[in-house]
């Protein structure tokens, strides 16, 4: 057996909420809307259930690793990226992986779960005017390693990835390379992904999502004002807070978890859920996030006029090594030298290094392009009867952001502080 190579896996997501500008995606198949109902039957619903439960599960262990800390990542990014792996995992190494993305593999073969992935890739794909949306892949192959063509034409049918010949020997070039990449296709705003590349490297995979997205109800920026966001029961830091007054939007109450929760839409198919504990309960929420506790949730939301709604304006970042994460999920042979990753070059002889992940989210009024064209704000005052509702994110909270078409979790988070990097 030859030694040893490494093989890195790299994740990104970027989520600003601004207004959209355009952007090209390379994609080698040019897809219509009708070639996806044309297709063979995919278990869209199926496939959304399990990234769910993988996205729960993997915040939840984040979030022991960091209690007290912003968290943000995309799900669906590293669900992508480890299914992109797995098309040259083999044997017990590729059950891992599979059973750790949640799939249960009785019921889902693994040819069905990558046709899931193919088909969720293009309809993500689709051009909007409004949500400005890219997910791809990259390999980045070492100039002595020699791939499978079955392994290179599955890459490219099913997870349209490009290719690039790297030489890892000179380790700076290469990292300037693949950073030079991710930057491109966030748009400049996620760098230095990777770090310390080990000559050894035989390949890096990358995973992209980059998210710009217009409110359907937009924030007035004259309307933000200075307010204190409660860190702690006592400590508090002042934070630009964004406001909207009478308001429609999605709501549920939940007493059974003591929590609020608000669904602010995009002007297209996606929206961002915000879930807020009551002082004091956001470990008892944490706890109970389960895929059937999101189901609940998203099935109780009903249309309720808010007379004030405020919400932080803040931008976190968060980047984590999850070689360190995934054994807790079962993925643990991928990164030993009992690894099969067969199905890349024939021989055993790869074995996941680094797993990276480093995502940023940004949440404002709207954007500067739109920011000025904000006229004068007219309010009806009607005759209210009943109860006000305020729904103030005062304190920490979470978020899901989701693609309403196909049921998937893009990116989740906790805020803890606004003012946290």
């Amino acid at each position: 057996m030859s030694p040893l190579l490494a093989l890195g896996l790299l994740v990104a997501g970027l989520c600003p909420t601004v207004h959209c500008v355009p952007g090209g995606v390379l994609d080698p198949q040019n897809v219509t809307p009708e070639d996806l109902h044309n297709e063979t039957p995919v278990d869209n619903l199926g496939l959304a259930s399990s990234n769910t439960d993988f996205a729960l599960s993997l915040y939840k262990q984040l979030a022991s690793k960091t209690p007290n800390k912003n968290i943000i990542f995309s799900p669906l990014s590293v669900s992508i990226a480890l299914a992109f792996l797995s098309l040259g995992a083999q044997g017990s190494t590729l059950t891992e992986i599979l059973e750790g993305l949640k799939f249960n593999l009785t019921e889902t073969p693994d040819a069905e779960i990558h046709r899931g992935f193919q088909h969720l890739l293009r309809t993500l794909r689709q051009p909007s005017n409004e949500l400005q949306l890219s997910v791809g892949n990259a390999m980045f192959v070492s100039e002595q390693l020699r791939l499978l063509e079955k392994f290179t034409a599955d890459a490219r049918a099913l997870y349209a990835a490009e290719a690039f010949s790297t030489n890892f020997q000179d380790s700076a070039a290469a990292e300037r390379l693949i950073n030079n990449y991710v930057k491109n296709r966030s748009r400049g705003k996620i760098v230095d992904l990777v770090k310390d590349l080990d000559p050894n490297t035989a390949m890096v995979l990358v995973n992209y999502i980059f998210l710009k997205a217009k409110w359907k109800t937009p924030f007035d920026p004259r309307d933000t004002f200075k307010s204190k966001f409660y860190v702690s029961k006592r400590r508090s830091v002042k934070v630009a807070m964004m406001s909207l007054e009478d308001v429609r939007v999605p709501y549920f109450r939940d007493e059974a978890l003591a929590c609020t929760l608000v669904e602010l839409q995009y002007m297209n198919v996606g929206s961002v859920l915000f879930i807020l504990p009551d002082e004091g309960r956001m470990e008892a929420v944490e706890a109970a996030l389960l895929p059937e506790t999101l189901r609940r949730w998203t099935d109780s939301l009903q249309m309720r006029s808010i007379d004030n709604l405020y919400l932080p304006k803040f931008s976190i970042s968060s980047s984590y090594n999850l070689e360190d994460v995934l054994p807790q999920l079962g993925m643990r042979e991928v990164f030993t030298n009992q690894a099969d990753l067969s199905g890349v070059t024939g021989e055993k002889n790869l074995a996941i290094s680094q797993v990276v992940h480093k995502t940023l989210l940004d949440v404002a009024e709207e954007g500067t392009e739109a920011a000025a064209a904000t006229g004068s704000k007219i309010i009806l005052l009607s005759g209210k009867i009943g109860p006000l509702i305020t729904v103030r994110f005062n304190r920490p909270f979470l978020l899901s952001i989701r693609h309403k078409d196909t049921k998937n979790i893009l990116f989740w988070g906790k805020v803890t502080n606004p003012h946290q990097a």
